[in-house]
C-alpha cells in the first residue's frame, strides 16, 4: 500500500511491543445539521483484512457499502450512537467522544485504541490520537467505513419519516436542498438546535 494509503504498520509496532489488540476509532457526522453522530471501533484480524480499506471520505458510497460486510464478518466490531439531544445537551464533540467510548465499550481486552483526529476520549485503555488517521492506520479506514455506513443507514431510514427533508441524499448536512426544505417545513426532532444555523432558524420564526 505504501504511502498511497492506510497500513497496517502502527498496529504492527504496538503488537510487537506486546500489545495484542489494537483497535481502531473513528465518528461520523460531526458536521451534519440533523442525526446522531456515530462511532465505531475496530480490531482487524491481520490474517483477514478486506483488500480496499480506505478512509470512507475516498470511498464512494457502493464501495463502502461493499466493505461494511466483510468487515463485520471478519474484525471484532462496536458502534456508539449519540443521538440529537446528547449533541445538544453536551455539544458535538463531547457527544463525539461519548459515542467513541460506547463503541469500545462492546469489544473486551483491548490493548490500545488508536483515535481519529487529535482529541482522546476517556478509554479504559492506552489511546494514541493520530491526525487524518484514517489516511494512515487500516484500523482507523475500517472504523471509518463502519461509522459512516451505520450513519448513512440511519439517515436514509429517518428519511421515510421525513420525506420532504432530502435526508436520503444529503444525510443531514448543510446542503442547499436541506436549507429550503428548512426554510418550507420548518425543523423536525432529528435537527441539532444547537447549531447555529437550526438555532438562527428557530429564532427567526
Amino acid at each position: 500500500m505504501g504511502g498511497n494509503g492506510p497500513d497496517f504498520s502502527i498496529e504492527l509496532k504496538a503488537m510487537r511491543k506486546g500489545a495484542k489488540l489494537v483497535c481502531g476509532i473513528d465518528e461520523a457526522g460531526r458536521g451534519p445539521w440533523a442525526g446522531p453522530v456515530v462511532a465505531a471501533a475496530v480490531v482487524l484480524d491481520p490474517k483477514r483484512i478486506p483488500e480496499g480499506l480506505n478512509d470512507s471520505k475516498k470511498l464512494s458510497e457502493a464501495r463502502r457499502a461493499a466493505l461494511f460486510d466483510p468487515i463485520m464478518a471478519s474484525a471484532r466490531v462496536g458502534i456508539g450512537i449519540a443521538e440529537v439531544d446528547r449533541i445538544d445537551r453536551d455539544n458535538i464533540l463531547q457527544a463525539t467522544l461519548w459515542a467513541m467510548a460506547q463503541a469500545l465499550d462492546q469489544i473486551e481486552g483491548v490493548a490500545l485504541a488508536l483515535v481519529d483526529g487529535n482529541r482522546a476520549p476517556a478509554l479504559p485503555c492506552p489511546v494514541q490520537t493520530i491526525i487524518e488517521g484514517d489516511a494512515k492506520s487500516l484500523s482507523i479506514a475500517a472504523a471509518s467505513i463502519i461509522a459512516k455506513v451505520t450513519r448513512d443507514r440511519i439517515m436514509v431510514g429517518h428519511a421515510e419519516t421525513y420525506p420532504q427533508y432530502g435526508f436520503a441524499r444529503h444525510k443531514g448536512y448543510g446542503t442547499a436542498f436541506h436549507q429550503e426544505a428548512l426554510r418550507r417545513h420548518g425543523v423536525t426532532p432529528l435537527h441539532r438546535t444547537s447549531f447555529a444555523p437550526i438555532a438562527a432558524l428557530l429564532a427567526a420564526r
